[in-house]
């Protein structure tokens, strides 16, 4: 993988490439992480095709541009720095907030997406109760408590099963918090909460769709998760059975195997 910054339109961009492959596929972080999370992921996927990760505008080492970030302008900021690349066409797969910046690009570059693949993510909107809890991230922030996120935010996305076993991961996610910029913090929880309902968006949409879910998902409980999948039966599903909001980091094999066939790629289990 090479690791650069580059221009995204007017947005410097931290990004790392893979620059081989005939099909390429963009990964999206969430929340509170970034390009970093996908590190030990990397590994199942760049020998069948071309894989570009990013710290989105506000997280990571990218730059933060103003008090909101929406998710229309970072899916604006993915489609500009992925002509820097020069590849038209690509795979977006999205995770968490990372899955609204992805459906954002299927609203706005449909014509880009080979596919869209929303992981432990959802169409919906914030309800009136998601809203409020970001608000009071917010003041946290502002009032010089991140240190109370950074404690309980990396541990809540995995399965208790499994909080254990992914110590490591979860102390990383831990510093990561610690080193993100507050005021990005507060741009992408503006924009989150000001994102639109993208169901029918997604319905009608000509642009092949998976979702991928965990069944031990807390911020997505299996309840809300089957009724994504009863309300879309236009997309393909994956579930990870033992696996809660970090699929990826959870059950890496499984979920790279669903992604691969979804592109059309051959699945090799290196776990």
């Amino acid at each position: 993988m090479t690791e650069k910054f580059i221009m995204a339109g007017h947005t410097p961009l931290h990004i790392c490439d893979s620059e081989k492959g005939e099909k390429c596929v963009v990964l999206l972080h969430g929340y509170l992480e970034s390009l970093l999370v996908w590190e030990d992921f990397i590994p199942l996927l760049y020998k069948q095709m071309r894989v570009v990760t990013l710290d989105l505008p506000g997280h990571g080492i990218s730059t933060v541009e103003g008090e909101c970030h929406s998710m229309e302008f970072l899916a604006d900021v993915v489609a500009e720095a992925m002509t820097s690349l020069g590849v038209e066409r690509f795979t977006v797969v999205g995770h968490s907030m990372g899955g609204y910046v992805a459906l954002a690009l299927a609203e706005r570059h449909a014509s880009r997406l080979e596919g869209l693949v929303l992981f432990s993510s959802t169409p919906n909107p914030d309800t009136e109760a998601k809203r409020e809890n970001r608000r009071r991230e917010i003041e946290l922030i502002k009032s010089g408590k991140k240190e109370l996120l950074a404690r309980m935010a990396p541990s809540a996305g995995f399965a208790a099963v499994n909080r254990t076993r992914m110590k490591e991961y979860i102390e990383d996610l831990t510093e990561q918090v610690h080193v993100t910029e507050d005021e990005g913090i507060i741009a992408l929880l503006n924009g989150m909460m000001a994102r639109k309902d993208q169901n029918e968006m997604l319905r009608q949409s000509d642009v092949k769709q998976l979702f991928i879910l965990g069944r031990q998902d807390d911020y997505i409980p299996v309840e809300v998760a089957k009724q994504l999948v009863e309300a879309h039966p236009q997309a393909a599903v994956a579930w990870l059975a033992d696996a809660g909001h970090m699929g990826f980091l959870e059950e890496p094999a499984t979920a790279a195997a669903a992604l691969l066939n979804f592109m059309g790629l051959a699945s090799e289990n290196r776990e």
